[in-house]
């Protein structure tokens, strides 16, 4: 055995799983904690994307530091209106995560280019044989696939362009469904990071979780030259499958990936059911395990347990609109229901993305 010293592990390091070792860094900096990322740095290839509403000022600390970009005001687009909303939008990246970590966590607490093989409440072994024990393990390596639950998918690609003259936007664009209807509800994300670098992600609602990236390039390609933009280069790219869920047995769900050990992230369905969302979940998760007197492994299984299953019975609503989102429309038309919502007020629209919908919000929607 190597490492008995380590009080918690964390195992994947992700936004769910990052967010979670800066939050016991700054509020108990006496656990010996462990990171462990099978990648070569943390947080993998993403912009995440969030309204400021989404974290509440108690957790701002957290956010903060990670934060690449940020605006004032965003835009929505579709067939039969358009609209400016004033709520500040702002964006964090991965190159922002991974720096945050290596500057809080001392090198001793970070592992990278580390293959999990298994784990269970006392330690984790890894695929090249070596075994660490651990008085907790987290499991946040995150997961594309869940079982005993059925919806739909939302897949994008995204691209970093830099383009030759400046793009023109004074804002986000976070959402124009003015595009062809492809594969379900399609919509183009665009955020402007400084005059002449713009992040235009293609995106679909879609049945099938199949990723065409040569046609989503491409489509990428004909909305930029649509809008006027010539592009200079492609500075990142990245893309992804990410469950939307309209039903499930949370249950077998959680029994189904070690289920004596605590879990973050999509590994314990800490995802907005609709829109995938994870951030304002994972902010919330990071700050209730930094408050929990027992760090214990069993402890933390118990606790995440309940936060997550207390999580999925608040998500009925959510679950309901995308069992109508999936089913009330021919996919080509399902632009609509999205078309209507954006008419609503914006505080609802902001409440609805950060999981804090209220009653009347319902039943406004």
């Amino acid at each position: 055995m190597t490492r008995p010293d380590i009080d918690i592990a964390i195992l994947g390091g992700g936004l769910a799983g990052g967010l979670i070792a800066l939050t016991l860094a700054e509020k108990r900096p006496d656990i010996a904690l462990m990171l462990v990322e099978s990648g070569d740095t943390f947080g993998g290839n993403h912009v995440w994307s969030s309204f400021a509403s989404d974290v509440t000022e108690q957790d701002s600390w957290l956010i903060e530091p990670l934060i690449a970009a940020r605006w004032s005001g965003y835009s929505v687009h579709f067939p039969s209106h358009s609209r400016v909303l004033p709520g500040s939008y702002r964006s964090i990246t991965s190159e922002r995560l991974d720096a945050r970590l290596r500057a809080v966590l001392p090198e001793n607490a970070r592992m990278t280019d580390a293959d999990v093989a298994s784990c269970d409440m006392a330690g984790f072994t890894l695929s090249d044989g070596r075994v660490f024990e651990a008085g907790a393990v987290i499991d946040a390596r995150g997961t594309s696939v869940m079982p005993h639950m059925a919806g739909g998918w939302q897949k994008f690609t995204g691209q970093m362009l830099q383009l030759k003259n400046p793009h023109g936007l004074e804002r986000p664009i976070v959402m124009d469904a003015r595009v062809q209807q492809i594969d379900g509800y399609r919509f183009v994300y665009s955020l402007p990071f400084s005059a002449t670098e713009v992040f235009v992600e293609d995106t679909y609602y879609s049945d099938s979780s199949q990723l065409d990236m040569p046609a989503m390039r491409n489509r990428i390609a004909e909305y930029a030259g649509q809008q006027g933009w010539q592009i200079a280069a492609i500075a990142r790219e990245e893309s992804g499958v990410l469950p939307v869920i309209a039903k499930g047995d949370f249950t077998a769900f959680w029994n189904a990936n070690v289920p004596n050990v605590a879990k973050a992230g999509a590994r314990a369905a800490l995802v907005h059911p609709l829109t995938s969302y994870s951030l304002p979940d994972a902010v919330r998760f990071a700050r209730y395990i930094g408050q929990q007197g027992n760090l214990s492994g069993a402890a933390l299984a118990d606790a995440s347990y309940a936060f997550a299953h207390a999580h999925w019975k608040e998500g009925r609503f959510y679950r309901l609109l995308t069992t109508m989102l999936f089913s009330a429309a021919l996919p080509p038309e399902r632009y609509r229901i999205l078309q209507r919502f954006y008419r609503l007020p914006e505080g609802l629209i902001e409440r609805f993305y950060g999981g804090r919908t209220t009653t009347a919000d319902a039943f406004r929607i």
